[in-house]
């Protein structure tokens, strides 16, 4: 039994050493572990369990493992591995009787990992302007279609940051997006418009647009994103293949968590009620979404309207000019006043002008609304949308593989309870304890990727108040529209009055117009 406990804590030293070096908390060199290793798991601190939501005075401890047992146990095998050590190569271990490195001679073994910022990482200081000012992209469909058999959609991405223009299809913008999520899968990513499978027609083609644009100008501005090599890539190589060269570029590096210094310690950053902040920030998302979604449907049919009354507009002149231009001869009964009718006939002609000018204004209003106040909601909602998102994957992915972890790990205990009853081989006993303590690792980083997920979205919630502000913008750009349409459309109707005098004859063939609406088409 004794035989078989010392291989047991040889094995759990083994894969501590791996987790305290690398993983977790790198709290020292490598070289350095391999010869302090045996008494890691003896280092006295408060270890955090995982399983029980616990801390333990020890990795001993967490373990099971009484310290003193294990101590003893480390000792002997920590000598023995230095006598073959010297019996094999006539020296004495270089480190031995070196002092253990302080904190300030610690390395770091992962010297491209992302550096912590000074202060509390976790709060956020950005303006609303500060984000705006990052970039601007602007994407432009290009007219003509490429491709000698299959026709596609191509589009010039601009960007004023890099001062670069390139050409990107709908697919380059998927491998981008895929890009994204795997580089960082607990941020907000905003979703791309859906691909149409038939024949795209042109209303279909400029949504597509709109959003696209949306999509590329949010990530442009993301904190985060806007430091990615990836971006860099997307808004400024001009090469044949982009998709290629933006996999190699995320080919060896891990996501966020494996690059982000501060990863392992994020629950340290964390406010104690974190998960009922969480609970009311996703509550208030949606709510907020479901208030901008409303207001986005009135905008479109306010500036919908516009639309349509240009139109309708356009439609009434051009009637008022048809009506004009009839050559159609007066009968003989109606000879009596030929004379009035041809002077009608004539300002009804002039109309025309008039009222196309008027159309203009009112389609100027409705594609000035469309541009400064339903493309700005949309963006927003673009932003809401990828934070509930977001919510959905740290519910659906951490948090359900993390389940998934623990229910294993429960199989592999009573697994390793019925083989120790069952009396099976040693073996067999110690590969299932092997696999046991795998899992135990398996499940501290499905820990610690939760606690990181959840330090981002806070910082995500954060991100999505600084946008916050951009619905004063919004509400200036509506408010300004209409005051400046009816402003235009109001000097026209102004101007077109005075022609409308030889409309209405009066006294004496003198045309006069109504005092008022209540006359009605009175002969003074």
């Amino acid at each position: 039994m004794a035989f078989h406990t010392f291989h047991l804590v040889r094995k759990l030293s083994a894969i501590c050493l791996l987790v305290f070096s690398g993983v977790t908390s790198e709290l020292c060199s490598s070289s350095w572990l391999l010869h302090t290793g045996p008494h890691l798991l003896c280092m006295p601190g408060r270890f955090p369990c995982f399983l029980c939501s616990s801390h333990h005075s020890s990795p001993a401890a967490f373990l099971g493992v009484q310290s003193s047992e294990f101590t003893e146990l480390s000792h002997r095998e920590a000598d023995a591995q230095r006598s073959h050590h010297w019996a094999r190569t006539g020296e004495r271990d270089s480190h031995a009787g070196l002092p253990t490195p302080q904190i300030s001679e610690r390395r770091d073994p992962y010297p491209n990992r992302m550096q912590m910022p000074q202060g509390n990482p976790l709060l956020l200081s950005y303006t609303l302007q500060e984000l705006l000012a990052r970039d601007t992209v602007q994407v432009e469909l290009i007219p003509e279609k490429k491709g000698l058999f299959l026709k596609h959609v191509e589009y010039e991405v601009s960007s004023q940051r890099f001062q670069s223009s390139v050409y990107r299809r709908y697919n380059d913008f998927v491998v981008f997006h895929e890009m994204l999520l795997h580089r960082f899968p607990y941020r907000m990513v905003p979703a791309l418009p859906p691909k149409r499978v038939l024949g795209a027609d042109r209303e279909f083609i400029e949504s597509r647009r709109r959003a696209l644009r949306r999509f590329i100008n949010l990530v442009a501005r993301h904190p985060p994103f806007s430091e990615d090599v990836a971006l860099r890539l997307f808004l400024s190589f001009s090469g044949p293949d982009v998709q290629n060269k933006l996999k190699e570029s995320t080919q060896c590096v891990g996501d966020e968590f494996m690059n982000c210094k501060l990863a392992p310690r994020a629950k340290d950053f964390l406010p104690a009620d974190i998960q009922t902040q969480f609970a009311v920030s996703r509550e208030l998302i949606r709510n907020i979404y479901n208030s901008f979604y409303k207001l986005r449907d009135r905008a479109e049919r306010i500036a919908s309207r516009a639309i349509d009354n240009a139109a309708d507009l356009l439609v009434f002149g051009k009637e008022l000019s048809a009506l004009g231009s009839d050559t159609t001869p007066l009968p003989s009964w109606a000879a009596l006043n030929s004379s009035t009718w041809g002077s009608l006939k004539q300002a009804l002609k002039g109309l025309s002008v008039e009222f196309a000018l008027l159309a203009d204004k009112a389609a100027q209003q409705g594609k000035q609304e469309e541009n400064d106040v339903v493309e700005k909601l949309n963006l927003f909602l673009d932003l809401l949308q990828s934070y509930k998102d977001l919510c959905e994957r740290h519910e659906k992915g951490v948090l359900h593989k993390h389940q998934r972890a623990l229910h294993k790990y429960s199989l592999m205990k009573r697994q390793m309870m019925s083989a120790a009853v069952q009396s099976r081989e040693p073996d067999s006993v110690e590969q299932l304890e092997s696999r046991i303590v795998e899992q135990e690792n398996a499940i501290q980083t499905m820990e610690l990727r939760s606690y990181f997920s959840l330090y981002c979205l806070h910082q995500e919630m954060q991100l999505v108040h600084v946008y916050l502000p951009l619905t004063s913008h919004i509400l200036g750009a509506f408010v300004n529209s209409q005051i400046q349409g009816h402003k235009e459309m109001s000097k026209v109707w102004n101007d077109l009055k005075p022609k409308l005098n030889c409309l209405f004859a009066g006294p004496n063939s003198s045309l006069t117009l109504p005092r008022s609406p209540q006359d009605g088409v009175s002969p003074h």
